[in-house]
């Protein structure tokens, strides 16, 4: 949520960063239902003072005033419910440097790490390996959930486990971090992750303090009406709300939390693409990065988590490109937001894999997640970034560790996490 002075000052540059974000919104509508509840307001205000400075004498007048109030009380819980609504629907204002796009094609190019990889056979995509390994298996788990399911099997399933492990002990290790944030700025905070296994399942309340459930999204997340809770799509969903209506003392950050979890989306919008393999489904485990940090650092903190992600796909010798994400592409949200793309030889192209959101004071505001710096009370700035999205990044490792055998070999640096070397 941006802050209401914010919209007040800039109303050009919120209307602006709507239409960048192809959001539909009456900004106008917003200021004037603003200038509506100060009226009232202040309204409600002069009354209640008049009231309080009546003596025992004047009982009459009181309730006269009384009476005022309570007409005007409604009318102003109205406006200020109203203009709620609306101001949950105000995007975040993009950065400077972030590219004016309607779409994916419009995303520009930061810079790419390595080469796609070259066979002297035709590579074979993630499926045809991993139904002739027997290490996936999408027709039972059809037959027993439904399409965009599957079985991760054998050798494959110790290869995911490899990859927890490889993300827990970098993002736990202080000589890495500090190497890692050293190359961002050689004062920055060295402070390593705490490794978190958050809840599943939020609540709507919750969720949409986030602002990552909203009328436009609504369809893509699972709901148990029983409970009347949702399933999470990432673990940053129960991460960053854990310290709403909290007051964090500022020696505290950054605070920086690795989050694994099962996540759930109903991919809704996708109907027709990806249905081969394990690209595109329902469930999938994570790894995700959250963090919380003073606002001079929020940007410093955004840098240093994608620096993290290409430490992460360098040590897996995996090939990638990084991309600053365009208007018409970023969440809500965000005001900055950066994608690696890694090579898949099965499509023979770069396809995303992560993401790193940088909110600002966005959700903070939402949330209530405030810190005391001297006298006053501000609110932190959040910035999330996937550290794996498992089963894309096995697709990856599979894809481009494929020998004309059909076997596959093991990346160095998750050899020592498993008992092989080759998946055959």
């Amino acid at each position: 949520m941006l802050d209401r002075n914010f919209i007040r000052e800039n109303p050009e540059k919120v209307k602006k960063a709507c239409r960048e974000k192809n959001i539909s919104l009456d900004i106008d509508k917003i200021l004037n239902l603003d200038e509506k509840r100060i009226s009232l307001l202040q309204e409600v205000e002069a009354l209640r003072c008049e009231k309080n400075k009546l003596g025992r004498d004047s009982i009459e007048k009181a309730r006269k005033l009384k009476k005022e109030i309570q007409e005007l009380e409604p009318k102003l819980d109205q406006t200020e419910e109203e203009l709620d609504k609306l101001l949950s629907k105000v995007p975040n204002i993009p950065l400077d440097d972030v590219p004016f796009g309607k779409d994916e094609t419009e995303n520009k190019k930061i810079r790419e790490w390595g080469k796609p990889t070259k066979f002297d056979f035709e590579p074979k995509d993630h499926l045809d390996l991993g139904e002739k390994l027997n290490l996936i298996d999408v027709k039972r788990a059809a037959k027993v959930t439904g399409s965009r399911f599957s079985y991760i099997k054998g050798k494959l399933a110790f290869l995911e486990v490899a990859l927890i492990n490889f993300v827990f002990e970098t993002l736990t290790s202080k000589k890495i971090i500090k190497k890692i944030a050293q190359s961002i700025d050689k004062n920055y905070s060295t402070k390593t992750f705490n490794p978190v296994f958050p809840p599943v399942m939020i609540r709507p309340e919750s969720y949409r303090r986030m602002a990552r459930l909203s009328p436009e999204v609504e369809d893509e997340r699972y709901h148990l009406e029983k409970d009347d809770l949702y399933l999470i799509g990432s673990a940053e969903h129960t991460l960053g709300s854990m310290h709403m209506d909290e007051r964090i003392s500022h020696k505290k950050f950054p605070i920086r939390y690795l989050g694994f979890s099962t996540s759930f989306r109903r991919e809704a919008g996708s109907y027709g693409k990806d249905k081969r393999g394990i690209f595109r489904v329902h469930q999938f485990d994570k790894l995700e990065m959250e963090s919380f940090t003073l606002p001079e650092n929020s940007f410093k903190e955004h840098r240093f988590l994608v620096k993290i992600q290409e430490y992460l796909m360098q040590s897996l010798n995996l090939p990638y490109r990084v991309m600053l994400v365009c208007t018409g592409d970023m969440g809500t949200p965000d005001a900055r937001q950066v994608d690696i793309e890694t090579w898949l030889p099965g499509q023979d192209k770069y396809r995303e894999t992560h993401s790193a959101d940088l909110m600002r004071d966005y959700q903070a505001r939402r949330l209530n997640t405030r810190f005391k710096k001297g006298g006053d009370l501000e609110f932190v700035h959040t910035n999330d970034a996937t550290a794996f999205a498992i089963g894309r990044t096995l697709i990856a490792i599979m894809e481009n560790y494929q020998q004309e055998d059909g076997s596959i070999k093991v990346p160095e640096v998750l050899q020592k996490y498993v008992n092989f070397k080759k998946i055959d």
